[in-house]
């Protein structure tokens, strides 16, 4: 489904990403590890053509992105952002439906109304919610709105950065377990960047490790626990001596 072939970029003198080359099998979950500023999210951006690469290409479907157009490539795409990245103007159905009232396949109000309603009762919230708005909810039920509008337009392909930051553990694993659910319900291929190795063991079908602009290890959650290279060892366990420099 999506293809990296030797993706560089350079923000300046620093260089961000240095060849990473990545296959995401169609209707698979594959989450990226990585320290802080290894270029986690920088390469998400790189998929979505936010961000141009220098060089190298990223295939969607075989087709080169830097070549599709661009309404018509994004409708394709759900993503749930770190900070939750809601409007906080707009009451939550309107945040939820946001897409759909919008561009070429814009939906009627009630319709994309009663789609939204139907995405949180899928996330757990019922209809009482839509109406509030977003600093009317707590910071656990803002990410399962995030998460609702991300597959309100029931995209192919579903991001998902950092999508425990700030929550509590009981959180985090209702969240993760939400996100599980919805891909395989779904038939979604999925890419998440995340620090949190619950996230990781409770989402990934395979696992891929970005260090020093590159991937470093790739391979399913069972490998990565029995893996004898010492960077991934070191991350996954959160071990602070090690090849990997802790001090940036």
């Amino acid at each position: 489904m999506i293809e990296l072939s030797g993706v560089h970029k350079s923000f300046g003198a620093n260089h961000v990403l240095r060849g990473v080359s990545l296959t995401v099998p169609q209707g698979e979950s594959m989450v990226i590890i990585g320290g802080s500023g290894t270029g986690k999210s920088v390469l998400l951006k790189c998929v979505l053509g936010l961000v141009v690469p220098d060089g190298g290409t990223i295939k969607l479907d075989g087709e080169d992105v830097s070549h599709a157009e661009r309404e018509a490539f994004l409708a394709r795409f759900g993503m749930l952002f770190q900070g939750g990245a809601l409007f906080d103007s707009l009451k939550v159905w309107e945040n939820v439906a946001f897409r759909l009232m919008r561009g070429a396949t814009k939906r009627p109000k009630d319709e994309a109304r009663a789609i939204a309603i139907e995405k949180l009762r899928r996330v757990g919230l019922g209809p009482q919610v839509a109406d509030h708005f977003p600093a009317e909810l707590s910071g656990g039920m803002q990410k399962r709105v995030g998460l609702a509008r991300a597959i309100a337009a029931d995209p192919e392909i579903i991001f998902f950065d950092e999508p425990t930051t700030g929550l509590d553990p009981i959180m985090s694993g209702v969240i993760n377990d939400l996100i599980r659910e919805i891909v395989v319900e779904m038939g979604a291929t999925a890419m998440t960047i995340t620090h949190d190795m619950r996230s990781v063991r409770a989402i990934a079908d395979r696992v891929a490790m970005l260090h020093e602009g590159g991937i470093r290890w790739s391979g399913t959650v069972a490998e990565m626990d029995t893996t004898q290279d010492p960077y991934v060892t070191q991350f996954v366990n959160g071990l602070a001596t090690g090849p990997i420099n802790p001090v940036r």
